[in-house]
């Protein structure tokens, strides 16, 4: 929702108060949890200053109301401000009254009401801008990269604080290569998550994950949605683009699903995965708050296909564990099939159910019900090519390490080993054998189904199994003399066969350019070419994967796979896109020419 004001200068004013402002209340943030072993400033000065900020946030809505051309659009959009600071205000006169009898209570409890109200209001002011900036009519892509650059850059100065570490402070690249791996849910690192990193920096970890793999645009778009407010039609636009969907009404209730869904699953999940803590013990201490934090943590890693482990050698202790193939495996399916497919199921199951009952207590609508609804080509093309990636690929890693490794690792592996392994390493990264241990045969297998990825519109990296799909059946129209790709008896259109394969091609080309220059930056290392190339498409499938050589990676090679991890999270076409969105196309055509290929 948009809010006309009278003033166009007032309010470029009060925006640039607000985002001094809340630049100054995260600094007071840093300043105050930061565990700095010297105080920057007195605690005293530090809340005193978080108190004049909230001033200035209250006032700022005064001067906005005021300077509204609508009072009542503004009443709509800021609802949300008044029931904010009554109980800021009860907090504030009931401590010491009510509640928190002594005075250290008190003054406790209002200096926590006041940092909560300060966070609403910035996390707040963040959504809202990166919803103005996807609706602004330029590229919403540039708009989704931009944000995923901030998030990672404030990610890094996170873990760069001393309180977010176990030991000594985080460097500024190892910093930024855990933001970017977390944000760009890969799970590559280089420095212990469960050992290096502190509550809070494994927190900011989890934070990371979370808006990463569902984008923060559209955590913008749940927010303003949470608040009350209807998308207009360009916002709309905007958040179609970005979640790829076909029908602008869709929008609202693509995003409501996204963040119902999302919570629904990790939450049951994360009840799924208590239990497990206890099959080995000395790995989780007998703490039910740790036990829990250790099951989110986990849930949401895995549904997000991220590959973050608390646990030094991922799951490999638990790989006798059930909940390993009961839990961990359907939240990576689930979180890999991408959101858009799984709105497609749930509403044709929701629609199978009420036709079913209609027919059963409504026997007069059975001759005039309507036609049932039928799964999409895209979900239909992601279930059965997801199904063949996980099959295949199961039975190749069983019968490499049975017949091609040189290791008893044949042993450990097994068919639900095969079975894991096959499924994680299109998404996830988690791991359940030991990966250097493994034949090389099995590691170009899981190259290939990291480079394939997940689906579209999920938290997966990779091409993506509807790329692959097209591909193949280009393939196959042409050795079968057909002009149109089919599938499903349905025709797929020119112009998504040039975008699977411009993927497909920018793919390959930062495969391997990214596996030449580490193979230069890390000639001292003495990688060989299989453990560099396995680490490059680990990266650009924002896998996680590694056969361990990631924390020995020089300076120049970490840079490197950020970048490379950048690329698959963002995605070579969405990189072009958002270089070339504002280019018209050409109105000409040259004469065609024969020529020939093969």
């Amino acid at each position: 929702m948009r809010i006309e004001y009278k003033n166009k200068r007032l309010e470029i004013f009060l925006i640039a108060v607000n985002a001094l402002t809340s630049a100054m209340v995260a600094a007071s943030f840093v300043m105050l949890f930061g565990g700095f072993k010297e105080e920057l400033l007195p605690e005293v000065v530090l809340y005193t200053i978080q108190a004049v900020l909230l001033c200035i946030f209250v006032v700022e809505k005064i001067i906005r109301l005021s300077n509204s051309a609508a009072k009542v659009d503004f009443w709509r959009a800021n609802w949300f401000e008044i029931p904010l600071l009554i109980m800021l205000g009860v907090t504030a006169f009931g401590a010491g009254r009510w509640f928190a009898p002594t005075k250290a209570e008190a003054v406790l409890v209002r200096h926590f009401a006041v940092g909560i109200y300060l966070v609403i209001q910035v996390v707040a002011k963040l959504c809202r801008t990166s919803i103005n900036l996807a609706a602004s009519g330029k590229s919403p892509t540039r708009t989704l990269i931009v944000s995923f650059l901030v998030l990672i850059i404030s990610g890094a100065g996170l873990l760069m604080l001393p309180k977010a570490s176990t030991s000594e402070s985080l460097s500024f690249v190892d910093a930024l290569f855990t933001a970017t791996s977390a944000t760009c849910v890969t799970g590559l690192i280089v420095k212990d998550t469960g050992q290096d990193f502190s509550l809070m920096g494994q927190v900011v970890i989890l934070t990371l994950i979370q808006l990463g793999g569902l984008g923060i645009v559209v955590f913008g778009a749940v927010f303003a949605l949470l608040l009350g407010q209807a998308l207009s039609l360009r916002e709309s636009a905007a958040m179609q683009d970005l979640l790829s969907t076909r029908t602008l009404s869709r929008i609202g209730n693509m995003i409501a699903f996204i963040f119902i869904g999302t919570i629904l699953i990790e939450a049951v999940d994360t009840i799924g995965l208590f239990g497990m803590w206890n099959d080995v013990p000395g790995q989780v201490a007998n703490n039910i708050h740790q036990q829990y934090f250790y099951s989110i943590f986990h849930s949401v890693s895995a549904f997000c296909n991220a590959g973050f482990s608390l646990f030094h050698r991922s799951f490999i202790s638990y790989n006798r564990s059930w909940q390993i193939y009961v839990v961990i495996c359907p939240l990576i399916i689930l979180g890999g099939l991408g959101f858009g497919v799984l709105y497609d199921l749930v509403n044709t199951a929701v629609d199978r159910v009420k036709r079913f009952f209609k027919k059963l207590f409504y026997k007069r609508y059975r001759l005039s019900m309507e036609t049932p609804k039928r799964l999409r080509l895209q979900t239909k093309i992601v279930l059965s090519v997801s199904a063949c990636l996980i099959v295949s690929g199961m039975l190749a890693i069983l019968l490499f390490e049975r017949y091609a490794s040189r290791s008893d690792s044949a042993e450990n592996t097994g068919v639900l080993g095969a079975l894991f392994q096959s499924i994680t390493a299109r998404t996830a990264g988690f791991n359940t054998v030991d990966i250097s241990a493994m034949s090389a045969s099995s590691k170009f297998v899981l190259i290939l189904l990291m480079f394939i990825g997940g689906s579209p519109g999920s938290t997966a990296g990779g091409i993506k199994t509807v790329t692959l799909a097209v591909v193949i059946m280009t393939a196959v129209a042409a050795l079968r003399k057909r002009q149109e790709v089919e599938m499903f008896r349905r025709s797929v259109r020119i112009v998504v066969v040039g975008r699977a394969v411009t993927i497909t091609l920018l793919f390959v080309a930062v495969l391997f350019i990214a596996t030449l220059a580490l193979s230069i930056t890390e000639n001292s290392n003495g990688f060989t070419m299989s453990e560099i190339m396995f680490e490059a498409g680990s990266a650009l499938g924002t896998v996680g994967l590694t056969t361990g050589i990631t924390p020995s990676l020089t300076t120049v090679g970490k840079l490197i796979i950020i970048t490379t991890m950048l690329i698959g999270r963002l995605g070579p076409l969405t990189l072009l896109a958002a270089l070339t969105f504002d280019l018209k196309p050409v109105r000409y055509n040259y004469p065609d020419e024969a020529v020939i290929v093969g």
